[in-house]
């Protein structure tokens, strides 16, 4: 029940609206019930009335049915509608609360959380089992209690017409109650299997669409199949198991609300043949256990909606309660101004308790302006220890300062406010050109984004598109080029115009005139900036104030171009082996 308490806290806004709702519905549910008592009348006091004249039953026949069709022609459609839409409205707007929060939430997540889910798992539960939640509140807070006042006014109409008549209409009622306990105390955990297999079908799904020029590639069409045939099969047998379990449960109870009229008929028969029961009561009885019934029936669906309902609340917050890895302090503070000037002391970091360290007790000091190269073979921790400096990881040992503060006293997001990216594989989003480079300042003006884009090199190659800065990327900014894509993302950090700078291998897998053009965009972007560079190719870096070989997560040599070339170590050596390469391509 723990989940049900905690979805109530976003109902909680809303409670009028849901009291107002049923109270509508109160109404809307109660007009139906005027119908068997309009059949009892016409036929007892109206057809069966022997000091009636004729004249005389015409007239009540008229007077009844202008009050029946008063009700159901003109009361009724207004109730239904308003009932229909305050219902809709509000289930809509816990769900769009819900989401809301959900996106935060994912926001907030570690990229180590993302490193270990699948995308589409995390797609699955905040589309699909959000949505499943719905019935809950449609359900489980409106037509639920409806369906059981339904019932209840029912009976005490029924029980004033004849008592004996009513107990044998609910002499099932016990038998039902114990039928829904017993077949819906397993069927959540069904569902949860359910939701489960799902979400991994999607996740897969989604893992292979965005892989599907790999798959291409390799001719691995067949093999592919079949991984989803697993995955897709894994789903159906849960989905089976579940349809089959619900399956017994309608069964049941539904043989016993269809026996239970049978009982009646048969009764009400007796009475009226061997005792005073009139025509019209029976009647009106069999049409009420219909009313009753129903309700009963849907009581039954609505358990089966409900227990997937509160199963996937049961995912959506254990969602929710993923940790955060990195998370502000109760006294952080906002970082509203940098010098610039960066501190490793003493830092190690593992990824995991149960792993070994990526890097071992790093003691380094950057001063406002300078440009820190990082070099060395892959794997050696380089994109890893600047992955630090926006805390998109903590570190395990030591700490990291900027301006002589450990960067951990301030709040996450002011302190990333404050740091520039440019990664070998940028992501972009499939909007135009102009929205990606305003990821770097969303209020910018047009005028401040065409300046952006001149300064990273970008601006010629966007105008020659059809629709100039209006130019649709794609998903991921698949219609742009290798180095298209750098240079917008360049154009969104001289857009954000930040005071450190983090450059992870940006010139990386480019033609020599791509990478020209952002090698000189990048200069004019690291200007009186605190850079931090991870680079593979050696030539680029000759300019840093510091150049730092890093191998197995430690600090092996740090110095300029011109001193780790005199002291020919591993810095030398690597140089060399790249200027031989180079050689050898040209020739």
């Amino acid at each position: 029940m723990g989940s049900i308490r905690r979805y109530l806290q976003f109902v909680k806004p809303y409670k009028w609206k849901i009291v107002l709702t049923i109270g509508i519905g109160i109404i809307k549910f109660s007009i139906p019930l005027l119908m068997p008592l309009i059949i009892k009348y016409v036929i007892d006091d109206i057809i069966g009335a022997t000091h009636l004249t004729q004249d005389e039953k015409m007239n009540q026949l008229y007077y009844i049915m202008g009050v029946a069709f008063f009700f159901f022609l003109i009361v009724r459609p207004p109730v239904e509608y308003f009932r229909q839409y305050l219902a809709q409205w509000t289930g809509s707007k816990i769900l769009y609360d819900i989401r809301d929060r959900l996106f935060d939430h994912i926001q907030r997540l570690s990229l180590r959380f993302y490193s270990e889910t699948k995308t589409g798992e995390v797609i699955s539960r905040v589309i699909h089992d959000v949505e499943q939640t719905k019935t809950f509140v449609i359900t489980g807070l409106m037509n639920i209690w409806l369906d059981m006042l339904t019932i209840v006014i029912a009976i005490a109409i029924m029980w004033s017409m004849n008592g004996w008549l009513t107990l044998v209409a609910v002499l099932l009622f016990p038998l039902y109650g114990f039928s829904v306990k017993y077949f819906y105390s397993r069927l959540r955990k069904l569902t949860r299997d359910r939701s489960q297999a799902l979400a991994e079908v999607q996740g897969h799904l989604h893992e292979r669409v965005q892989g599907m020029p790999v798959i291409r590639s390799f001719a691995l069409e067949d093999y592919e199949q079949k991984q989803f045939d697993r995955q897709n099969n894994k789903y159906l047998d849960r989905a089976i198991d579940h349809t089959s379990w619900n399956a017994k449960a309608y069964s049941v109870t539904h043989t016993i609300t269809d026996l239970a009229p049978l009982f009646v008929i048969a009764f009400a028969g007796y009475q009226v043949v061997m005792l005073d029961l009139t025509i019209g009561t029976m009647v009106a009885f069999v049409g009420y256990m219909d009313r009753v019934y129903n309700p009963l029936r849907r009581l039954v669906n609505s358990a089966t909606l409900l227990t997937q309902s509160i199963a996937s609340m049961d995912r959506v917050f254990e969602f929710l309660d993923e940790k955060y890895d990195i998370a502000d302090t109760p006294d952080s503070k906002e970082l509203k101004h940098v010098d610039g000037k960066v501190q490793f002391d003493h830092v190690s970091f593992r990824y995991a308790d149960n792993e070994s360290e990526v890097l071992k007790d790093v003691t380094l000091q950057v001063k406002k302006g300078e440009t820190a190269a990082f070099v060395g073979m892959s794997g050696g921790g380089k994109s890893t220890l600047i992955s630090l400096i926006p805390r998109f990881y903590d570190v395990t040992k030591g700490r990291i300062l900027i301006d002589g503060k450990d960067i951990r006293d301030y709040q996450v997001r002011s302190l990333r406010d404050k740091i520039g990216m440019v990664l070998q594989d940028n992501i972009l989003f499939s909007d135009s050109v102009a929205m990606n480079i305003k990821m770097g300042k969303p209020d910018a003006t047009e005028e401040e984004v065409i300046e952006a884009a001149k300064l990273a090199n970008a601006h010629e190659f966007i105008m020659n598109f059809p629709n100039g800065y209006n130019t649709l990327v794609g998903e991921r900014g698949v219609k742009l080029s290798g180095g298209q894509k750098q240079r917008v993302a360049i154009a969104r950090v001289f857009l954000k115009n930040p005071p450190i700078l983090i450059l992870d291998e940006a010139t990386s897998a480019l033609d020599l005139e791509s990478e020209h053009l952002i090698q000189e965009a990048l200069e004019k972007l690291a200007h009186n900036r605190t850079t931090f560079i991870v680079a593979h190719r050696l030539a680029t870096i000759t300019h840093a104030d510091k150049i730092i070989l890093i191998e197995d997560g430690e600090i092996k040599e740090e110095g300029t171009h011109e001193l780790l070339m005199k002291q020919r170590g591993s810095y030398y050596q690597l140089f060399q082996v790249q200027d031989l390469d180079m050689e050898t391509s040209e020739v």
